[in-house]
């Protein structure tokens, strides 16, 4: 399956996107600011994608013009299966990395850690549970470069006909940026919950808005 849009191509994910889907993520996450928070790239990028593009492939999309991955989406149509499957094969995984390289140790990654534990007593992790309305959940993420060009309107697009086909109820998306939640109200998701989160009040000088986005699915 796949679609072109004059010089992008959406399309399903394959194998040989996992390098630049992986870097993607890590260069675009926590608002661009990965460098300053973690010590190792690869378990970052482990973290936010092993799980889908090794678990779930077929939910998963590319954007890609000349041959070169510039954007992704990486789904689960079902966050409480996804739950199952990564505590026994997912997090296992990661926490032994950790372990073996000796990750949690270094600095960056340790402060970050802390402050994430920290915000987690303070019940900033806190949420209500939407899954059975909005089972599905997604990562999107766009190549700096390449933004501004409707690929990430595109690629959810894609994604919400595949859940159409395969009868998934409703979606969710979950993230730490204004400028993405006025994104994905435009593709049609409403606010199901806001919060306010301080783990990266340390780099950002600044607590985070966090916002909890869902939208029902009619059938195909």
């Amino acid at each position: 399956m796949s679609q072109s849009l004059h010089h992008i191509q959406i399309r399903n994910f394959e194998r040989k996107d996992r390098p630049a889907v992986r870097r993607i993520s890590y260069e675009t996450s926590f608002l661009g600011k990965a460098d300053e928070l973690f010590d190792q790239p690869e378990l970052v990028a482990d973290a936010l994608t092993l799980y889908f593009t090794d678990n779930e492939p077929e939910s998963c999309f590319v954007a890609v013009t000349d041959g070169k991955v510039v954007g992704y989406l990486i789904g689960a149509k079902d966050e409480n299966a996804m739950s199952k499957i990564s505590w026994f094969k997912v997090y296992p995984r990661l926490l032994g990395e950790t372990l073996v390289r000796g990750i949690l140790f270094k600095r960056k990654t340790f402060r970050f850690c802390a402050s994430v534990v920290r915000s987690f007593l303070k019940g900033e992790f806190k949420s209500p549970d939407f899954s059975v309305e909005f089972p599905a959940i997604f990562h999107i993420n766009v190549a700096k470069e390449y933004r501004s060009e409707g690929i990430g309107h595109h690629l959810v697009d894609f994604y919400l006909e595949y859940l159409k086909k395969n009868k998934v109820a409703g979606v969710r998306v979950s993230i730490i940026s204004d400028v993405a939640k006025g994104f994905f109200e435009r593709c049609g998701f409403n606010v199901l919950f806001t919060t306010k989160r301080s783990y990266l009040r340390y780099a950002l000088k600044d607590d985070i808005n966090t916002y909890l986005l869902g939208k029902q699915l009619g059938q195909p």
